[in-house]
């Protein structure tokens, strides 16, 4: 099987990267054997895996998806798939969690990147409460990511292109929401933005590869604001803040306790791009400018 030049690229991340790609046409070809599929189209990646469109020995359709095994956040996709059942979800059909593949309900190639914005916030508020069920006990907390990832933000250099008070602020708040047991008990998708919500047959619209962990709902706010950005213009705050009022009136939510989130989850995300340069000893390039600055204007949006 010919890897999509996509997926073939991935081994210049690294030697276990190389080695998943290397490895990865004859695993594809032992799991189309051994589940009697056979491929029905092109195949796509994502950042981290591969999906093939099959066929199934009773002539159903269904994808075959494949992750990289190194990968952790994916490591309990099919728990959490299997938990939904298909309520808010792609059904999860088979799984091999050894060889992280997962045989899955064919959607559409639809996402809801071709629907407005404010639109498209109102149907993932509605997809939060079916999918927030109460946290399987294999999953990781999102305090115990938050809790590392706030100490290497604690030693970010205080040069670094973003506002100090934001730091101290964010690693406040971190704190605080770690110490919470509230910030643990449900099931969190983790990565929920507009290109992981696909259109189906069976419902209007269902949601795919989860990151899952026990956590906060409010946790999940902050890739509806970051994704998308362009779109918003001149008014990029205003836009922000409407999306961000919209997931949480039609949600439900706590506004305070989302805006804590989401301060967190931006300061971290600009702290990384700072933490890349630092790591390849080199100037921070003007993508990661841009980005950090995105951060920071979300911090602010959500504030005003």
């Amino acid at each position: 099987m010919r890897l999509p030049d996509g997926v073939l690229g991935m081994a210049g991340r690294g030697p276990d990267w190389a080695n998943w790609v290397e490895r990865l046409p004859g695993l594809l070809s032992a799991l189309l054997e051994e589940w009697g599929l056979t491929p029905d189209g092109w195949s796509m990646h994502g950042y981290c895996s591969i999906v093939v469109p099959v066929r199934t020995s009773d002539g159903g359709t269904a994808v075959l998806k494949v992750a990289f095994d190194v990968d952790d956040e994916s490591e309990h996709e099919h728990l959490a798939l299997r938990n939904w059942d298909g309520r808010g979800a792609v059904r999860l059909l088979r799984a091999d969690p050894h060889r992280r593949a997962m045989l899955l309900e064919r959607l559409h190639h639809e996402d809801l990147t071709g629907v407005p914005d404010l639109e498209a916030c109102e149907v993932v508020a509605a997809l939060y409460p079916r999918l927030h069920l109460p946290a399987l006990p294999q999953l990781r907390t999102v305090t115990s990511y938050v809790d590392g990832w706030s100490a290497a933000l604690a030693r970010i250099p205080r040069d670094a292109p973003i506002p100090r008070r934001m730091v101290e602020q964010a690693l406040a708040l971190a704190g605080d929401l770690v110490a919470d047991p509230a910030s643990t008990g449900v099931i969190v998708h983790g990565d929920l933005h507009y290109l992981n919500v696909l259109a189906a047959d069976r419902e209007p619209w269902l949601v795919i590869d989860p990151k899952p962990m026990s956590g906060d709902p409010h946790f999940e706010l902050a890739p509806m604001l970051w994704n998308r950005m362009d779109e918003l213009g001149d008014g990029v705050r205003e836009g922000l803040r409407r999306r961000f009022h919209t997931l949480v009136d039609a949600a439900e939510l706590d506004e305070a306790r989302a805006r804590d989130w989401v301060i967190v989850r931006m300061v971290l995300n600009a702290h990384w791009a700072v933490e890349d340069a630092q790591r390849a000893d080199r100037d921070l390039s003007a993508e990661e400018r841009d980005w950090i600055t995105s951060c920071i204007a979300i911090v602010k949006a959500v504030q005003d």
